[in-house]
């Protein structure tokens, strides 16, 4: 059911963009999404506190009070404040946006609204794109939009809306980044890339951080990973940077829309010249930052304390975010970063000589190695790197994982892992550990390998699990090896007879140029 909407949605919502740049209507929509479930989820609450004021046998019960005193009641904000619901004054709920749906400066009258619940909401300041009436939409499609948005039915209780409107805020979110080609995946990170991270690490309490959190889906994976193992949203405490002041503003609202406590900094920053959490040391850090990125050094960054390891190049930052991420943790914490596969063998500036101090100080728990084609916008392979701060288990070894032909194709361009995928990795890993309940730790030829630290000295500190994790074991029989050999033979006698053909054209064409040899 809720898939068919999402499509339904997406499909309509994307009629309606014309020629817009998707760039540019994503916000339009998510905004008016944003809008329309924080106006939702308040009228529930509203309709909520009204049955129970008027309930003898509920704690609200307001006695025999005149009509105008429960309107006065149902006003108190605290009400509303303790189940974590945004306050919606009267002018800026959606009725009232709806009912002016087709009035030529409805624009206008939604950039009002959110001004009008930013003001009330201090959480909210600065985060929402006011932005409706400089749309550049044809004349009616954004009344059609809002319209469009009114038919989502967000459910009858706040924690159903959460989950709707969650759903179908993440859906278009990689629609867009699919619609978007490159650009896209500076705030999305693929679905199953996400819930790869988080099984691996398994954030189950305490700090969770992201230096560079596009629009907070490594948190939502997060929250989701804890209430599926029976946690509560809360037991985790959220802080995320963002430099790009449009990807921060879609990762709050992306967390606010899921009642989801949050810190993003004071402002949109880059992370490493104005890191807006210096003191922070978290239990948890998930993230993908993006590759390769030429443009990140400053000269205030020369001798800067997250570089233990050695200064990275400032040609690529691959480095410099594994090292920040490495300050960034607790004792016990652990991280897992996303990055191009170029990261676990380059010695180009500088990066063999870190990634060597990083091995060697037993830092590097597990590398993954992921398939081709699972990013919108780019066909970079890329692994997944799991630091620790200070190895409780398997000192002295690296796991290596090699996931490249794991994967499942879900389009003619683009790949996943699937959910049995994903458990069977994180299970690897949880017997690695030795963690209770998760079977014998055992390597597997062609897919995983626990390599010790002396052996990847000898490989010259490269962390490609495909240098370690051998091929897999091959059924093999001597009439299968003979037709294989057969066919191969004849295969390869055709080859070199088309190659002498081409042998004999290529030298008449040269004699025809008055060359010969």
């Amino acid at each position: 059911m809720i898939d068919t909407l999402k499509k339904t949605l997406w499909a309509t919502a994307d009629k309606l963009r014309a020629n817009m740049d998707a760039a540019e209507y994503k916000h339009l929509v998510l905004g008016l999404i944003f809008l329309k479930y924080i106006s939702d989820t308040f009228s529930a609450k509203h309709a909520e506190l009204t049955l129970r004021l008027a309930d003898p046998d509920d704690e609200y019960f307001y006695g025999d009070a005149a009509p105008e005193d429960i309107a006065a009641e149902l006003e108190d904000r605290d009400y509303y404040l303790e189940a974590n619901v945004f306050w919606v004054p009267e002018a800026a709920r959606w009725e009232a946006v709806r009912a002016n749906a087709k009035q030529t400066d409805i624009g206008k009258r939604i950039d009002e609204a959110l001004s009008l619940i930013e003001a009330e909401n201090p959480k909210l300041k600065g985060i929402l794109d006011k932005r409706f009436a400089r749309a550049q939409l044809p004349d009616g499609k954004l009344g059609e939009l809002v319209d469009l948005v009114s038919t989502i039915g967000f459910g009858a209780t706040a924690s159903e809306a959460r989950d709707v409107l969650g759903q179908v805020y993440e859906y278009f979110l990689g629609m867009f980044a699919s619609a978007e080609g490159k650009r896209g995946g500076q705030f999305y990170t693929p679905r199953s890339i996400v819930k790869t991270l988080v099984a691996i690490l398994a954030p189950h309490h305490g700090k969770v951080y992201d230096p560079c959190c596009g629009s907070g889906g490594m948190f939502v994976q997060s929250e989701e990973f804890i209430e599926a193992h029976g946690g509560k949203i809360g037991d985790v405490a959220i802080y995320g940077q963002e430099a790009n002041p449009t990807t921060w503003r879609l990762a709050a609202m992306n967390l606010a829309i899921r009642g989801i406590d949050f810190n993003l900094g004071r402002e949109p920053a880059d992370t490493f010249t104005r890191n807006q959490f210096p003191d922070l040391r978290a239990d948890f850090i998930l993230a993908n930052p993006p590759f390769n990125i030429s443009d990140w050094w400053h000269a205030s960054l020369t001798g800067d304390a997250r570089w233990v390891y050695g200064d990275p190049p400032q040609g690529n930052a691959n480095y410099a975010w594994l090292q920040h991420m490495l300050h960034h943790l607790k004792s016990g914490g652990r991280a897992g970063i996303v990055l191009a596969n170029g990261s676990m063998s380059s010695s180009q500036n500088n990066e063999g000589q870190i990634r060597a101090a990083m091995v060697d100080a037993d830092v590097v728990e597990v590398m993954v190695a992921l398939p081709g084609q699972l990013f919108f916008n780019t066909q970079i392979p890329a692994c997944l790197w799991f630091l620790v701060k200070e190895k409780r288990q398997r000192r002295g070894e690296v796991l290596f994982i090699d996931a490249r032909k794991l994967a499942t194709m879900i389009s003619r361009v683009q790949c996943e892992l699937t959910d049995a995928v994903i458990d069977r990795i994180a299970g690897t890993v949880a017997a690695w550990r030795g963690e209770a309940g998760a079977g014998d730790y055992a390597d597997v030829p062609g897919y995983c390998r626990s390599v010790p630290l002396a052996e990847i000295g000898e490989h010259g500190h490269v962390l490609t699990p495909g240098r370690y994790v051998g091929a897999e074991a091959v059924e093999d029989d001597d009439a299968g090896f003979e037709a294989r050999m057969q066919a191969l033979t004849e295969k390869l006698g055709e080859q070199m007879a088309k190659g002498a053909e081409l042998d004999v054209v290529i030298r008449q064409k040269l004699q025809g140029l008055g060359y010969e040899f």
